[in-house]
């Protein structure tokens, strides 16, 4: 494609550069010059314009991103995406279902890589996504680019992107109490929790209060239904063998890791009892923002495995803006805005 002032004598059937008046007409750029065009600017008292002229085998901007959608995501429905109609060379990719977004580094880094006129920008890999979240955006820079180096891009693209629905649609909460603590702790709790299941789509069926004990914890986490079991401890679980791991060890269960590189969010555990996936909250899920128990409830309410390797690697990034109300925060003294 070449790109530059041409006279306007010499424009039809060119694109527009950028957005030029012509008299009583505002001429948007992309616009493909037609023969009243050409005479408004003329008639205007332009002599020349700027211009794209595509080359032999060149596909337009929008051809282009369309094309590039369709190979990313061949089935939409199954992809749980929906595709946008190109408009100025982007075509934007929205979920349909709350998940989490599943993507192929390897495979988007190498689209990315081919040419900087052909551009795609995603969520970050897993992702949390509610109905109509923006997934991605296919951006083609200039305004036609080569037909090979979109077939090119095409090949090996499809499935590179996706939302993992949320699989599991109930969940029951746990709450223990120590001596002494205050009765509102747990109504926040309860809250914050449902607030986070509410964003996934899951409802909160199941809540029982009991004393910090492992027998009538682990008596609750055998009779509460719902498709996961989440516990909240009046006093934070401070290694393996603590009294909400050892309650759901005596349930019957098995508790798959303590501890992860998430701050805030250090103190969880997670486990399962039968098929039931089990999470032992940190304290800090009691506030709403972000932390790491987020990170695995998302993952674990769509179905997906989460293991020693997912939750080390959770360390990248794992550094989360500090929760302002937190009994023990990371530095003593420090401003927490």
């Amino acid at each position: 494609m070449e790109f530059g002032p041409v006279p306007v004598a010499a424009a039809l059937g060119m694109i527009l550069g950028h957005s030029q008046r012509a008299g009583d007409r505002s001429l948007p750029k992309g616009r493909v010059l037609d023969p009243a065009d050409v005479a408004a600017l003329a008639g205007a008292g332009l002599t020349e314009v700027i211009v794209a002229r595509p080359s032999p085998g060149d596909l337009p901007e929008n051809e282009a991103a369309a094309r590039l959608a369709t190979a990313l995501v061949p089935d939409p429905a199954a992809s749980f995406l929906r595709i946008s109609p190109a408009s100025a060379g982007r075509v934007n990719l929205h979920a349909t279902v709350p998940g989490v977004v599943l993507a192929d580094a390897a495979r988007i880094h190498a689209l990315n890589a081919l040419d900087p006129e052909v551009t795609l920008a995603t969520l970050a890999p897993y992702a949390r996504v509610a109905p109509g979240t923006m997934v991605a955006t296919i951006k083609i820079i200039t305004y036609a680019v080569p037909g090979a180096l979109i077939g090119r891009a095409e090949a090996g693209l499809a499935g590179a992107l996706r939302v993992q629905p949320v699989q599991r649609r109930t969940a029951a909460l746990v709450l223990t109490e120590v001596p002494g603590q205050p009765a509102r702790l747990a109504e926040k709790a309860r809250r914050s929790v449902a607030a986070r299941l509410a964003r996934l789509g899951i409802e909160l069926t199941g809540l029982r209060v009991v004393p910090h004990d492992v027998p009538p914890l682990a008596q609750a986490l055998s009779e509460l239904p719902g498709e996961m079991l989440l516990i909240l401890t009046g006093s934070a679980t401070s290694d393996p063998a603590d009294t909400a791991p050892s309650a759901l060890r005596a349930a019957g269960g098995v508790v798959v890791r303590f501890g992860m590189p998430v701050d805030p969010g250090n103190l969880l555990f997670h486990g399962h009892l039968g098929a039931r996936p089990v999470i032992g909250l940190p304290g800090c899920a009691r506030s709403p923002a972000l932390n790491g128990a987020d990170l695995v409830l998302e993952r674990l309410a769509c179905g997906l495995t989460v293991g020693d390797e997912d939750i080390a690697r959770m360390g990248l990034g794992g550094l989360l803006k500090e929760i302002p109300s937190r009994p023990r925060p990371r530095e003593a003294g420090e401003d927490h805005l």
